[in-house]
């Protein structure tokens, strides 16, 4: 019995091995697979070089006192923006008004003596060396204006350029000395980011180049903007170049110090894409499924060669033409030579739920 029993289970496995015309008529019945499908498009195609970056403002300072003094006003509050020119804080000046005040009337007396032995000497009347003397106290006296004049502006601090202020580190009646910090100044209209690129890309690294930066505080937001200028050196130690870029800051939103994600593209081109699920790889070889309507829909296994990459999409160097259909959910249950439906076309405009719905009248795409 266990003999019998064996070869049976043996003819049976023979058997169902062998393809009957009765199964081929039946599999002849079954519905063709549905499949969904993207058309190779060409498209604007760049390379991406990533690093991390550090912003700096497009102009930024400390300011600092020049001389020891005792604050007297104080004309801004934290985080204010001012003009350039604009007056932040004034120092006692009681002693150095006074001296200004004497030394425009010696000058104005100076000059008066001084036009009138030129009258003089027009005349004949003066003698040459009088007229000389008259000029230099003339002269004298407006040195020591400018002088005064100068010490006066050291008891004024004011903004050097436009910008916005960082907090206030004193009080009216302060006692500051040269170098205290009064406040930090900064141009944040634009933006400085600067990041290091490994040396293997000096052959591309230029002025112009297009930048996108990200930050983690900013999820969700690109911030555009070009390279300004490339270091003229290497660092030894990490072989890596110095990159400035810029990025224009309308918004005000960018702050000095902050860590930002960068990517810097390069070589752009006009490229053939397909979505990266068409892809089958097999070793180093890359391999696409086409839908043939010439043929039948018959499916048609075919090698290309890919370039670069970006999410979702792959560049295709060679072994497509733009508007070939590449099977992209389905490649699983389809062999070359067999006839498919096409359930879905996928141009990017819908989400792939509804393309996957879109199938499910004979067979599932997965």
């Amino acid at each position: 019995m266990r003999l019998s029993a064996f070869i049976a289970a043996v003819a049976a496995l023979l058997l169902g091995g062998v393809s009957t015309p009765l199964q081929a008529a039946d599999a002849e019945q079954q519905p063709a697979t549905r499949v969904i499908v993207s058309p190779a498009r060409l498209d604007q195609f760049t390379d991406r070089i990533e690093a991390i970056g550090t912003l700096t403002a497009n102009e930024s300072v400390e300011l600092t006192a020049a001389v020891t003094e005792t604050v007297s006003a104080i004309h801004f509050d934290d985080g204010d923006r001012v003009d350039k020119g604009q007056v932040l804080v004034e120092m006692t000046s009681g002693e150095e008004h006074a001296q200004l005040e004497e030394a425009r009337a010696t000058l104005n007396e100076a000059y008066r003596q001084y036009q009138r032995v030129l009258s003089l000497e027009t005349q004949g009347t003066a003698a040459k060396s009088l007229l000389d003397e008259r000029k230099r106290e003339w002269e004298t006296a407006r040195a020591r204006l400018a002088a005064i004049e100068s010490r006066l502006a050291d008891r004024l601090i004011k903004a050097p350029f436009a910008g916005v202020l960082g907090l206030r580190d004193l009080s009216v009646g302060a006692l500051v000395e040269p170098g205290d910090l009064i406040t930090t100044l900064d141009d944040d209209s634009v933006m400085k980011l600067e990041f290091g690129v490994p040396a293997t890309y000096l052959d591309v690294l230029r002025p112009g180049l297009d930048v996108l930066a990200t930050a983690r505080a900013y999820p969700g937001r690109r911030f555009e903007g070009s390279v300004k200028a490339v270091d003229s050196r290497v660092d030894t130690a990490t072989r890596a170049i110095r990159v400035r870029a810029v990025l224009p800051n309308t918004e005000r939103i960018l702050k000095p110090g902050m860590l930002m994600q960068v990517q810097l593209l390069k070589t752009p081109r006009q490229a053939i894409v397909i979505p990266e699920e068409a892809l089958m790889p097999l070793g180093d070889q890359q391999f696409v499924l086409l839908v043939d309507p010439a043929d039948g829909n018959k499916v048609v296994r075919r090698e290309i060669r890919i370039g670069g990459r970006r999410p979702g999409e792959v560049e295709v160097v060679s072994g497509l033409t733009p508007g070939e259909q590449v099977i992209t959910h389905g490649t699983l249950k389809v062999r070359p030579g067999q006839q498919v439906v096409i359930g879905a076309v996928d141009d990017g405009s819908r989400p792939l739920h509804e393309l996957l719905e879109s199938t499910t009248g004979g067979g599932s795409a997965k």
